[in-house]
């Protein structure tokens, strides 16, 4: 039997346009955010916005895979491309006319709500595209092709930004999702479809309703793994989503490039933690994972070191940048090391619905500390540290009581 070739037609066109359209989205996170930062100054509807526009990626992520097993996945990603060309095209257009606040959060939730609805599609592509024999390989690309676009994004997004302000941005990002669209329409992905009585929001409720179940009747010890997520979610990843940018640039006073090349060490340390994850995996005991949460808050408490006014803002930025690639790998091994524990002990035909479910348990904490965070900067403008060192203390806190949950769930896994 002839060996399938990975890079095959409609494979190499799903991945260039991953590649374009992943590139455009990157630089879009990077660039409305800080233009929203730089134009108003203020942490809370900076914290705010960000807490909106996350809460959309949530809803849709669910509905995401849903969609992606019943309509064409081709179809899906050339529609959502359209869509966010369109939606730039007009941010565009409206962005020096209309007060900033509300246009911002119109758009971001909108872009956000793509982004949860359009990587399920690509994903469920994968199989209908390749052979068995080839589906990690894929699987492999696909996700270097997302962490590359989050290491370089924000880099590029930054000179771009701080030479030539949002427009070109703009433009780029646009010229990116309609280059994407129009070569996805190329594609042709195996497809039949499916007959259903009941609509997409039913169908979402009778997977969360049952997954629900087998948590409460079968796995009851996955309950505090999952307040022990949102908790995490709610002090710690939500403080490095509105904290780094409003430090680098609100604070410390330090260029558009350095918040770039901030964030692109987020994607680099995911990348290293995903490298290391794989390396010393069958290694790490979960009922150490505790370890690894306990680590990044550390990082949490190191930049908060960072601020005190007797450390130079130089300094300070690199304790920032250094410990925002040292959370991210952390955080990363860390969620590796969830996702295998639930595989693991999760029936195969659930796997999926579990997953879903937990992700949006936990995540629906971080819009509330988003929130929190970006009024907290503003009130605590004159002791911006003591926000950093709040959040470690208490994220260790969450850590050491991890400790025993993560031994119970190493214990029932045998």
């Amino acid at each position: 039997m002839k060996k399938q070739i990975l890079f095959q037609k409609d494979f190499t066109l799903v991945v260039i346009g991953q590649i374009i359209s992943l590139f455009g989205n990157a630089i879009l996170r990077f660039a409305l955010p800080l233009y929203l930062l730089r134009e108003t100054g203020s942490p809370s509807l900076f914290g705010a916005v960000t807490a909106c526009s996350f809460i959309p990626m949530i809803i849709f992520s669910l509905f995401g895979g849903v969609l992606a097993d019943r309509v064409n996945k081709r179809n899906i990603m050339v529609i959502l491309d359209f869509g966010t060309a369109a939606i730039i095209a007009v941010f565009y257009l409206i962005h020096g006319i209309l007060p900033i606040v509300p246009i911002m959060i119109v758009c971001l939730m909108l872009l956000y709500s793509i982004s949860g609805a359009y990587q399920p599609a690509v994903q469920a592509s994968i199989p209908a595209l390749l052979e068995n024999e080839q589906i990690m390989r894929g699987n492999a690309v696909i996700n270097m092709v997302n962490t590359l676009a989050s290491l370089l994004g924000p880099i590029i997004g930054g000179i771009l930004f701080g030479a030539w302000g949002l427009v070109p941005i703009l433009l780029v990002s646009t010229a990116c999702f309609l280059s994407s669209a129009v070569m996805e329409i190329f594609i042709h992905i195996p497809f039949k479809k499916r007959k259903s009585e009941k609509s997409m929001a039913s169908i979402v409720l009778d997977d969360l309703k049952e997954s629900g179940r087998y948590i409460k009747n079968e796995k009851p010890e996955f309950v505090p793994v999952i307040v022990i997520l949102a908790l995490f979610n709610l002090i710690f990843s939500s403080v490095m989503i509105v904290g780094i940018p409003i430090m680098v640039v609100n604070i410390l006073q330090m260029s558009d490039i350095s918040l770039g090349i901030t964030q692109g060490a987020l994607g680099l340390g995911g990348l290293a933690g995903g490298l290391l994850g794989g390396i010393i995996g069958g290694r790490l005991k979960l009922k150490n994972g505790y370890l690894l949460l306990a680590g990044c808050s550390v990082s949490a408490l190191v930049m908060g070191i960072g601020l005190f006014s007797f450390v130079p803002p130089l300094v300070g930025y690199w304790l920032i940048t250094g410990m925002s690639f040292a959370a991210m790998a952390l955080s990363t091994m860390f969620t590796i090391q969830m996702c295998s524990m639930v595989q693991q002990q999760t029936p195969s035909h659930l796997i999926g619905k579990i997953m879903a479910l937990i992700m949006a348990v936990a995540n629906c904490a971080a819009p509330a500390g988003q929130a929190m965070y970006g009024l907290l900067f503003d009130v605590c403008s004159m002791v911006p540290w003591a926000i950093m060192l709040g959040a470690a203390v208490v994220s260790i806190g969450i850590s050491l009581y991890s400790k025993k949950v993560f031994f119970k769930l190493e214990s029932a896994n045998g």
